[in-house]
């Protein structure tokens, strides 16, 4: 019997011929990963470890995005540790302030992650890398120092579901309202320690924001790690971005699969996640009317270049809802500038909107942009759980930028395409 990609990724990882679901392997890694919640932590247990170096300072990387630009002095002490850190140990990979933005989108942008690698970040969300074809999950941050430490990280090779996507999209659909609606198919749990190996003729049509956006919320579902096969798209992506080598994975015909689940992009319409689970996934018609406090659109699942130039052409020569406080939050300095540079920024703030620094912020509760207790919001973010996004009796609603930027002009949440409305 064949190999799926996963296993053909960790089995290589493991110097193995091949490795099975259920077995424990040890294996290299290319990339550790941390931030500012998780780092001090991580650094904190390399220490105790009796650590004095980490295993290769070019493959250790600390992105301060979740409480940045710091938002008291608690997080401007996790981040001075940070960046202690990064000075005693020479790493290469060290970003803050203008060369920082959100650890998940930043690293894709700059060529750090490649097709068939394996990948660690003390993160849940470092599964957005999978959208490359690489192996890429979230681990705690003890294992996080121990992969800093050895290079190396313990795991338990998980059985695969392969979602084969078919069929043409519909207007304002995208990545999103694709997992989102697979999401809604499967449960919170649907995937748990699973590999969500997303296939299909449909996906050639998706760019490589939406699979990004598909991988980052993997997650959401309970899996182990998301992950796309590499192709023309992927390809052009990383063309630009960097001149390593890579090689390419993919799975066998005869590879096992603990489930194959087919989905008709067509079925799907613009998709709105009700409080207080991503599982709770309604077609937008069902969610019409409800009237909304705060929109956010950016995150490390939507905060990239053609999110934002989604919710450009929604509210471009219009004005916001005066009762609605909508944060626009590019991923990245770069992000943020092409953005400037196409005039976007321009034409949020003049509609109303606050257009933010790269960073985290309101997604976790964080900062610029917390609910207080009865308030509405509806996020690009990935996650809707109680007190999420601030006040225990405040609700999130998830949405891509389309449905998002609809609400902002509205001040319910709407259709896109009934934003002529307006």
């Amino acid at each position: 019997m064949g190999s799926t990609i996963t296993q053909k990724i960790l089995a290589h990882h493991a110097g193995m011929e091949e490795v099975k679901p259920g077995q424990l392997i040890n294996a290299r890694v290319d990339l550790v990963l941390a931030n500012d919640i998780t780092a001090p932590l991580a650094i904190q247990a390399l220490r105790r470890m009796g650590a004095k170096k980490v295993f290769n300072r070019e493959k250790v990387v600390l992105v301060p995005d979740h409480f940045t630009p710091a938002k008291d002095i608690q997080s401007a002490e996790q981040v001075a540790q940070m960046r202690q850190f990064a000075e005693e140990q020479g790493l290469i990979h060290w970003f803050e302030g203008g060369d920082a933005g959100i650890e998940h989108v930043l690293l894709p942008e700059k060529g750090m992650v490649l097709p068939g690698e394996l990948v660690v970040g003390a993160d849940s969300h470092t599964c957005t890398y999978g959208a490359l074809g690489a192996f890429s999950t979230g681990v705690g941050s003890t294992d996080a120092a121990a992969a800093m430490a050895l290079g190396e990280i313990w795991l338990k090779v998980p059985e695969t579901i392969k979602f084969i996507y078919k069929g043409d999209f519909r207007p304002w659909v995208g990545g999103k309202d694709l997992i989102l609606y697979t999401i809604g198919k499967i449960g919170v749990d649907g995937a748990l320690y699973k590999t969500m190996e997303f296939a299909g003729p449909a996906l050639r049509n998706l760019s490589m924001d939406g699979r990004f956006t598909m991988a980052n919320m993997a997650i959401e579902a309970g899996a182990k790690n998301g992950i796309f096969h590499v192709d023309e798209v992927t390809i052009a992506y990383l063309r630009d971005r960097t001149d390593r080598d890579y090689q390419i994975f993919s799975s066998d015909a005869d590879a096992p699969y603990l489930d194959v689940i087919e989905l008709d992009v067509g079925d799907v319409e613009p998709q709105v996640s009700l409080p207080h689970l991503p599982s709770n996934a309604v077609p937008v018609s069902q969610a019409k009317g409800i009237r909304i406090d705060q929109v956010v659109i950016g995150s490390c699942t939507n905060g990239r270049l053609e999110d934002l130039e989604i919710a450009f052409r929604l509210v471009k020569g219009r004005r916001i809802n005066p009762k609605v406080r909508t944060l626009i939050i590019p991923g990245t300095q770069e992000i943020m500038l092409e953005a400037l540079r196409r005039g976007w920024i321009e034409a949020f703030v003049k509609a109303g909107a606050v257009v933010c620094p790269p960073t985290c912020g309101p997604c976790l509760g964080g900062h610029m942009g917390v609910l207080a207790s009865g308030e509405k919001a509806i996020a690009t973010t990935n996650r809707n759980f109680v007190g999420r996004m601030g006040h225990a009796r405040s609700e999130v609603y998830l949405a891509g930028p389309a449905v998002a930027a609809a609400t902002a002009v509205a001040g319910e949440i709407i259709h896109p395409d009934d934003i002529e409305d307006y």
